[in-house]
């Protein structure tokens, strides 16, 4: 191990809602904290739909899937955690006096005594178009996020998926585009009912069971042209585009983390009430957990934060307080309330 490594008292890797959260309340908590992020910044699965407006956040809303990722960074920096960026964590061992060290892929130690895991469903890539040289449409007019809205004003865009984020960008675009036209696998949408049913109460033009077949260019430059073809009857259909927008959810992978000795399903990990994993010291938050009561919401991965903080907090010191003070009569918010002109009660 590198001697000159500063031990932390909590290491969150991921910075989602979960991870962000964790750094804001292990603040709360007067805990020495790191958090790794193998993005460049901060947002986890937020940074793909940044566009959509978030209307479930209590207290908050409607906002800018964006706006409210700019205001939870701003609140997980308030106690200035240390920010790693562009770093995988591979690697996991225990050291004789039960700390830990973390590797990454690139090489680097991180020395904690407690992890807190808000790694989502682990590494994501988007899943891309399987189609032979769609990749060189990327740079003009095949889309697999949203970055702004204005680009598909009074274009033909075509939205291939059906979950969430499918039906949720043909809602948007469908006033502000020239037509929307949406191509389903199945029948059936994976989206949230109300959305689908909204979708379907709209002009947007519904293709399913389709799957796009070829993507047509005169110029090689663009997609002008689509064919799309029937899953079943295998009939074919031309459709003129000006935009494509791919959404077909993400490939995950939890990589090498899967040698750690942690008891991993497919899709996430069982904890139990504490937050806590098979391993002691390390504990989970966010999409990455599961259990009987979990809320697969933005708002309830804060909740998970908190849980698994505070867990981390007593394994670490069990005479601690099982949770923090509230901000209004948290000491580590004095100064900070001063700074905003706050009156403060003195002890």
């Amino acid at each position: 191990m590198n001697p000159s490594l500063e031990l932390y008292d909590v290491t969150i890797i991921g910075g989602g809602p979960a991870g962000m959260y964790s750094a804001f309340y292990s603040g709360m908590r007067d805990m020495k904290t790191k958090l790794i992020e193998a993005n460049d910044r901060l947002g986890g699965r937020m940074l793909i739909y940044p566009e959509k407006m978030i209307w479930d956040v209590g207290g908050v809303g409607p906002i800018l899937c964006v706006d409210l990722m700019a205001q939870m960074e701003k609140q997980a920096r308030t106690f200035d955690p240390t920010l790693i960026f562009n770093e995988q964590v591979t690697g996991y061992s225990r050291l004789e006096d039960g700390t830990i060290l973390l590797t990454t892929a690139s090489g680097q130690q991180h020395w904690t005594k407690t992890v807190i895991m808000a790694i989502g469903y682990g590494f994501r890539k988007l899943a891309k178009l399987e189609i032979e040289g769609a990749d060189r449409f990327e740079v003009s007019n095949l889309h697999y996020t949203v970055q702004e809205l204005e680009v598909f004003r009074g274009k033909r865009v075509l939205v291939s998926g059906g979950g969430d984020s499918a039906v949720d960008w043909a809602n948007e675009l469908v006033t502000l585009a020239e037509s929307v036209t949406v191509v389903h696998r199945r029948e059936e949408f994976g989206g949230h009912e109300r959305s689908v049913e909204k979708m379907k109460q709209s002009s947007t033009v519904i293709k399913t069971p389709y799957v796009l077949e070829k993507l047509h260019s005169n110029d090689g430059e663009a997609i002008e042209q689509v064919t799309i073809s029937h899953t079943e009857s295998g009939e074919t259909e031309q459709i003129d585009v000006d935009a494509i927008i791919v959404s077909h959810g993400m490939k995950t992978d939890f990589g090498p983390i899967r040698d750690w000795g942690l008891n991993l399903g497919q899709w996430w990990i069982d904890v139990d009430s504490k937050l806590e994993t098979n391993i002691p010291g390390i504990f989970g938050a966010g999409d990455f957990v599961n259990y009987d009561s979990k809320v697969r919401l933005i708002a309830g991965t804060f909740t998970d934060a908190v849980l698994a903080v505070n867990s981390a907090k007593l394994y670490i010191d069990p005479s601690a307080e099982r949770v923090a003070y509230v901000s209004s009569h948290n000491s580590r918010f004095k100064e900070k309330n001063r700074a905003l002109g706050v009156a403060v009660e003195e002890d």
